[in-house]
This record gives structure tokens, C-alpha cells and sequence, in this order.
């Protein structure tokens, strides 16, 4: 690493006002920011200083999201091969599932980080991290068969209408992954639903007999009855679905790491669980279909519930940031996507659109919470 520094040290002149490449000088800030600790310190007066910085913080998230990863991967040549009729061992089918991932990953982070730095140069400012995680999500919840050539467009259009024209990094108000989901969804519907979306197609050949490629919650919205999947299946994680929504045992390793970590908020993630049962149970005394009746246990492992719960609901910049607007924050995001799932049967899903409209909602929570606790302390401090 120390030749790497000499060689950035020695070629940095060039891209600094002035020098003959000053117009790259966003990209080379992006490039050894990512590489190194920035060598800017404060000097006078006292400062406290937190060791964790923004880049710090989205490794974290990104580490947390290696368990859905890998076992997203996995999954992606395991339903293929289901599909198919296919036997292919473990590693077989995850290499065939990473085949196919790595180029949404490459295209969203192209995209993505490349209009972050022409954003970033002409503004004169230094390109920041917030991207890193965004960048990743947002392979982790589209279909695995999506075009590239959409996928492009929907980066494009969440990074600079998403965030961007707010000011970016730290601005945005609505949490930017979703933001390229809901212009999928809207722009697209027929690439974001149906049973064939979600199983890898390699050869243009009919799957075996009896083989669905839809999800748990597609067959019981289609059906009104209960998914062959067993409660385990869906747990671990073995049905079709979006590469990192699938597993819950998965999700809740990384749910451990941002919680131990500090990065996450623990309240944001069981209050949406808790949200979500609470209303689950309210439908099952009414009852009045299938869908109603279903143990509310169900809603947490099927669809991206908790993917959403742990790693969209707990954005730090689209959540609230008041302890108690946490838990109304997120009871509110469960509430509303076990309503969405049961009362509109054209969207089974439902997490979406219950986070991206508590983004909206978040600082009207916190706006209250704040002015509560303000009367409450004149009430304590009035002169009698």
C-alpha cells in the first residue's frame, strides 16, 4: 500500500487546480478517497473526533450486506436449476447465479458513481461515499433478469432526481435504491412482475413440469391460498424472489452487524417487525379472505419485508432521527406494508411503497416529536 500512496502522492499535482488534468479531479478524489483515509485534519481550536466517518460507515453496510450476497448468488443458480431440471452441486450454482449478477452491479455502480463525479466536478465539490451502499442495493432488489439498458436508465433517473437536484449526499429525501425500484415498477411493470422474472432464464427452453417461478406472495395473492413453501424454505431463504430479499436468516446476520456496530437502528427494525405483526393480527379477526387470515408471521418471510426493515428503513438520511419518531417511523412502514399486501390486490408486495412514503412522512414525525418535548419543558420551567 505504501508504493500505491507514493505513485497517488506523486501523480495528485496534475489533477489539483492548475494542473494539466484539473477538470478529473473529482474522479481522482473518489479514487483515493476509496483507497485511503483523507490526510485533512483540523489544526486549531478543539475538535472531537469521530473515528467513524461516512466511508466507514457504508463499509459497514456493504459488509453487512455480504451474507444476502452470497447467498443471493446462490440462490439465483439454485432456482435456475430447479427450473431446468438441472444437477449442479453448491458451487456450481453460485457462480452460475454471480455470472449474473456481477454485470447488474457493475452497470449500477458505473452508472451510478459516473454521474456522481460529473455532478461533483461541476459543482466543485468532493465526491462523497453515500453512493457505495445505494449502488449495491439496488442489484439486491431488482429481478435477476432485468435488461442492463433499464437498469441504466433507473440508476440514472434515482441518482439525479433522487438525489442530486436535493443537493446530494446527505439531502435526499426519499431513500435512492427505491427511488430506482418505483421507476422500474411504474416505467417497466412487465420486467418487475410475473412468475418469469425472478428465476434466471439461460436457455430459451420451458421449465420442468410443476416447477412455478413465482414468489410466496405472488401465489397467494393470485391464489388465495398458502405457497407449497414451507415456513423453513422461506426463512432460509429457498424460493424465488429478488437476490437479497429472499433469505431472512441472511438478512438478520447483517441486521446483527449494523445494530452491534451502531450503524443501524435497532428501534427502526423492531418497531417495523412489530408494526407489521400487530396489523397482521388485526386482519386475522376479521378474516374475511384468505389472504386476511394468514399467520402474520408469514408477512416478516415472505417478500422483502425485512430486507427492507434492515437495510432501507434504517437509512440515517431518509429515516427520523428522534428516539420516539424511530418507533413511529418504523411501526408505520410494518402497518403499512401488511395493508398494502392484503387490501390492494394489484400490489402484493407492498414494502416499497410503505418506506418510500414514510421517507416523505419522516420529517413531519420528528417536526411533532421535537415540539412535543419542547411544551412539555416550558410546561416544567412556567414561572408560577
Amino acid at each position: 500500500m505504501k508504493a500505491i500512496r507514493n505513485y497517488v502522492d506523486k501523480i495528485k499535482p496534475n489533477f489539483e487546480k492548475g494542473g494539466k488534468l484539473e477538470s478529473f479531479n473529482s474522479f481522482f478524489d473518489a479514487i483515493e478517497t476509496f483507497l485511503f483515509v483523507p490526510n485533512k485534519v483540523s489544526k486549531n481550536g478543539v475538535h472531537v473526533h469521530d473515528p467513524i466517518d461516512l466511508k466507514r460507515t457504508m463499509i459497514i453496510v456493504i459488509v453487512a450486506l455480504i451474507p444476502s450476497i452470497l447467498f443471493g448468488a446462490w440462490n439465483v443458480g439454485y432456482q435456475n436449476a430447479l427450473a431446468y431440471g438441472l444437477d449442479r452441486t453448491l458451487l456450481e450454482n453460485f457462480w452460475v447465479g454471480m455470472i449474473k449478477l456481477l454485470p447488474i452491479i457493475i452497470v449500477s455502480y458505473g452508472v451510478g458513481l459516473g454521474i456522481e463525479i460529473i455532478m461533483a466536478q461541476k459543482r466543485g465539490h468532493e465526491v462523497n461515499e453515500g453512493f457505495f451502499v445505494s449502488g449495491m442495493l439496488i442489484p439486491l432488489i431488482v429481478p435477476i433478469n432485468i435488461p442492463l439498458w433499464m437498469l441504466a436508465l433507473a440508476v440514472a433517473f434515482a441518482v439525479v432526481f433522487g438525489k442530486e437536484v436535493f443537493g446530494g449526499t446527505g439531502y435526499n429525501i426519499m431513500n435512492v435504491a427505491l427511488v430506482a425500484r418505483a421507476f422500474l415498477f411504474f416505467a417497466y411493470p412487465g420486467q418487475m412482475s410475473g412468475d418469469s422474472v425472478w428465476v434466471l432464464n439461460l436457455k430459451d427452453q420451458p421449465m420442468v413440469d410443476g416447477f412455478s417461478g413465482a414468489t410466496p406472495l405472488a401465489l397467494l395473492n393470485q391464489t388465495g391460498t398458502m405457497p407449497s413453501a414451507s415456513l423453513a424454505d422461506m426463512f432460509f431463504g429457498f424460493i424465488p424472489g429478488s437476490v437479497g430479499e429472499t433469505s431472512v436468516l441472511a438478512i438478520l446476520i447483517g441486521a446483527a452487524i449494523l445494530i452491534f456496530t451502531g450503524v443501524g437502528s435497532w428501534k427502526i427494525m423492531l418497531s417495523t417487525v412489530l408494526g407489521a405483526l400487530g396489523m397482521g393480527y388485526i386482519f386475522n379477526l376479521f378474516g374475511i379472505n384468505a389472504y386476511m387470515g394468514i399467520n402474520p408471521v408469514y408477512h416478516l418471510v415472505m417478500g422483502g419485508l425485512m430486507f427492507g426493515a434492515v437495510f432501507m428503513a434504517t437509512d440515517p438520511v431518509t429515516a427520523t432521527s428522534t428516539e420516539k419518531g424511530k418507533w413511529i417511523y418504523g411501526a408505520m412502514i410494518g402497518i403499512l406494508v401488511v395493508l398494502i399486501r392484503v387490501v390492494n390486490p394489484a400490489y402484493p408486495e407492498g414494502t416499497m411503497l410503505a418506506i418510500l412514503l414514510m421517507n416523505v412522512w419522516a420529517p413531519l414525525i420528528d417536526y411533532y416529536v421535537v415540539e412535543s418535548n419542547v411544551k412539555k419543558r416550558l410546561k416544567r420551567i412556567a414561572v408560577k
